[in-house]
């Protein structure tokens, strides 16, 4: 299983290809179509993220010293940016993605070209799979 750094490369990798950033869109677009859909029993306001522009749903799940992370959104864009996001830290030790830096979200230019408001989204989706890491972490 590669770690948070090594999946975190390969992103930065497959942005590359792309010139254009209605390419990029369209790429963290198509990441969020591969996304498992949730199910609507879990669609609930326990678990949506505070702070985003969206309706994002965000569940975690403790499995050993790992955690496991499954979300939906009901706009495409934030959809195909927690699918990023779980791509990187899904099936990781909880220690590492409460403790992980998020580099390739500058070094693929995310941050520059989203509005302040999903900029804010994409922060709070951050935070949350933190907090959950960190509560799973602290539990044995």
């Amino acid at each position: 299983m590669p770690t948070i750094a090594e999946k975190q490369a390969i992103l930065i990798e497959e942005f590359t290809f792309f010139d254009e950033w209605m390419d990029k869109y369209a790429h963290i677009i198509e990441m969020g179509k591969e996304l498992p859909v949730l199910d609507d029993a879990h669609k609930n306001d326990d678990l949506l993220v505070q702070g985003c522009q969206s309706k994002v749903w965000l569940k975690a799940e403790k499995e050993g010293a790992h955690v496991r992370f499954h979300a939906d959104a009901d706009a495409i864009i934030a959809k195909g940016i927690v699918a990023m996001l779980i791509d990187v830290f899904d099936d990781q030790p909880a220690e590492e993605v409460a403790a992980a830096d998020l580099g390739f979200l500058e070094e693929i230019g995310l941050k520059d070209h989203l509005s302040p408001t999903r900029a804010n989204g994409l922060m709070s989706m951050i935070k949350q799979m933190k907090f959950y890491a960190l509560a799973f972490s602290s539990v044995n």
